[in-house]
């Protein structure tokens, strides 16, 4: 089965596949990351940019600590966390990558990362984010560019987060990925020279029609008018993961929501958080 369709192939820029890895290493790495992290190694992401339910701990950074989650450029070293971690430590060397960062990523059942985009904090160096998936399941995807694909273990994936993108995990289990972002060098061209995304990597997400858009906004302002802002808010959020949107418009549904609704301070709390989500230059 070879790259066929157009579609595929303007995805093929954003995510992709850059390689098989062995089974071997990669069960040990995954049944390290059950036994060995403690749950005060993990983080939880609070933030606006998801629902709940994204952990994070750091492997490589610059401090040390593997709390220490917030991304920068540096040289980094290895966590107390990736000392306990010795057939992680060896996967990781065996790459021969440039790293800038190493963390593990938990995306529990029912969680979402709503559309973002990443890398605008950090300088302008080259650099590339690859995905290695430890544990994971269908229901969970990214979506980007009104498709999704789910990252099936067994192969490094790379992805682009300068470009917009969210991912979900709807039914669960845990999707357990290793994350490496590294600067581009001879080691990762070499390895993102196969890259490749096949048709059945792919799906395209269908465009939303006139009564499916009127009823998901009906059931939000319902839960609004209810009290249940949250919930309101992200069964907009989550239409991201259904349709094929254009880029920012499930903010745009959230401010509309508010403002019929007259919270005003809401609306303007939205648009500072679809400008910093999606890395907009400020009006």
């Amino acid at each position: 089965m070879g790259k066929t369709s157009n579609r595929v192939k303007a995805i093929e820029g954003q995510v992709a596949r850059i390689g098989r890895l062995g089974a071997q290493p990669t069960e040990a790495v995954a049944q390290e990351v059950m036994t060995l992290p403690q749950p005060q190694d993990w983080v939880l992401d609070s933030g606006e940019h998801q629902s709940g339910g994204w952990w994070t701990c750091s492997l490589l950074n610059a401090s040390g600590d593997p709390r220490d989650v917030t991304l920068q450029d540096c040289d980094p070293a290895p966590t107390t966390l990736l000392e306990r971690m010795p057939a992680t430590r060896t996967l990781l060397e065996s790459l021969g990558l440039h790293y800038m960062w190493a963390r593990l990523a938990r995306l529990e059942a029912k969680s979402f990362l709503w559309e973002h985009r990443d890398y605008g904090n950090l300088s302008e160096a080259e650099r590339h984010r690859l995905h290695i998936p430890l544990h994971t399941n269908p229901s969970a995807y990214l979506v980007t560019r009104g498709a999704k694909v789910h990252m099936y273990a067994g192969h490094m994936w790379r992805l682009t987060p300068t470009h917009q993108h969210g991912v979900c995990n709807l039914d669960g289990p845990d999707r357990i990925h290793l994350l490496l972002d590294c600067y581009a060098d001879d080691a990762y061209r070499s390895r993102a020279a196969t890259a490749e995304l096949l048709d059945g990597d792919v799906e395209q997400l269908p465009d939303i029609t006139a009564d499916q858009l009127a009823e998901a906004k009906i059931t939000a302002r319902r839960l609004a008018e209810g009290g249940d802002i949250s919930g309101a808010e992200n069964r907009l959020l989550r239409l991201f993961y259904l349709y094929a949107l254009p880029e920012g418009r499930i903010y745009d549904l959230v401010m509309d929501l508010h403002r019929t609704l007259g919270r005003e301070q809401d609306v303007r709390r939205w648009r500072e958080h679809k400008r910093l989500a999606l890395k907009q230059d400020a009006a």
